[in-house]
C-alpha cells in the first residue's frame, strides 16, 4: 500500500500544483514585459510627436517672417490671420507662404494658439496642449527659450526681424 502511494495519485497532485505556479509566474512576468514594452513605446511615440511639433512650429513661425519680409508695396506688417499666410491678398496674384495650416501633433488639429504682435498681428504660435514635454534641454539656437518648459503650449514659435529681439512669452490672442 505504501508503495502505491508513492507512485500514485498524489504525486500527479503536486506535479499539476508545480505547472500551475510555473504558468503563474510566466504570466507574471510576461506582464511585467509587456508593460516595460509599453512603457517604451510610449515615449516613443511621444518623441516622435514632440519632433513634429517642432517641425510644423518652425514651418510657422517661417511661414510669418517669410509673409512679414515679402515685398507688398509698403511697410512690412505681420499677417492678420493665419489664412493670410495661405493666401497673401497684399499683392495681385496668388502668393502662399503655406499651402495648409500644419496639424498640431499633440492636439490633432491644426488649431494653433496665436501670439500677438507688437502693432498687431500675428507674431507667433504655440500647441494649445498642456501636457508635459520629454525634451527638456538640447533643443536649437532658435528654440533655446524651450529649455525647462513645464507644458507644449510654452513652446513659442515666434519671429522676429531681429532674431535678438526675440520676444519671450507673448500674450496668446487666441
Amino acid at each position: 500500500m505504501a508503495a502505491s502511494m508513492r507512485t500514485g495519485k498524489p504525486t500527479a497532485d503536486r506535479e499539476g500544483g508545480f505547472t500551475y505556479l510555473a504558468i503563474l509566474f510566466f504570466v507574471a512576468i510576461l506582464g511585467v514585459g509587456l508593460a516595460a514594452v509599453g512603457e517604451v513605446w510610449e515615449t516613443a511615440s511621444r518623441r516622435e510627436k514632440e519632433r513634429g511639433l517642432l517641425q510644423a512650429g518652425r514651418e510657422l513661425r517661417d511661414a510669418i517672417g517669410r509673409y512679414y519680409t515679402a515685398p507688398s508695396g509698403g511697410t512690412a506688417r505681420y499677417p492678420s490671420s493665419m489664412e493670410d499666410l495661405l493666401k497673401d491678398n497684399r499683392v495681385p496674384g496668388i502668393r502662399r507662404h503655406l499651402r495648409r495650416i500644419p496639424v498640431d501633433p499633440m492636439t490633432g488639429k491644426p488649431d494653433w494658439a496665436t501670439l500677438a504682435a507688437p502693432g498687431g498681428g500675428i507674431a507667433g504660435v504655440h500647441s494649445r496642449s498642456e501636457a508635459e514635454p520629454v525634451k527638456t534641454a538640447n533643443f536649437d539656437r532658435s528654440e533655446e527659450g524651450f529649455e525647462g518648459s513645464k507644458k507644449y503650449s510654452e513652446w513659442q514659435f515666434i519671429y522676429a526681424p531681429d532674431p535678438k529681439q526675440m520676444l519671450p512669452a507673448m500674450k496668446t490672442t487666441r
